[in-house]
């Protein structure tokens, strides 16, 4: 059985880092979608997901995850996801996601791929 769904939340550098336990369903992705929605208007961004915690990802999961992706693409923002198990990677790698966001293997090396990524280095 999975774990009940819980998320913790800290900007670190001017990102989000958003850091999830269990499944993430109806539930987690709208707790996801509204801890973003709560750092938006004050000019986050940046996010970073661990989904380390997380080994699975529905679909309507999955469509609260589109719509943080698709928020900052509207304000050329980013989203770098890490810690994902391989079968979460593959879904959003199927999905053609890692077109708009990026991958790290954990939140230290993804806030220094968007550390990067704003600095142009």
């Amino acid at each position: 059985m999975e774990q009940p769904f819980s998320l913790t939340a800290e900007v670190r550098d001017e990102c989000l880092v958003m850091r999830t336990v269990g499944y993430i369903n109806n539930v987690g992705g709208e707790a996801i979608a509204n801890e973003f929605r709560s750092h938006a208007p004050k000019g986050i961004t940046r996010v970073v997901i661990d989904l380390s915690q997380s080994k699975v990802v529905n679909s309507v999961g999955m469509s609260f995850l589109i719509e943080i992706i698709e928020q900052l693409e509207e304000v050329r923002g980013k989203v770098v996801f890490c810690g994902m198990d391989a079968a979460v990677e593959k879904m959003l790698g199927i999905m053609g996601l890692f077109k708009f966001a990026g991958k790290a293997d954990s939140a230290e090396a993804a806030l220094q791929l968007l550390k990067s990524l704003r600095t142009g280095a």
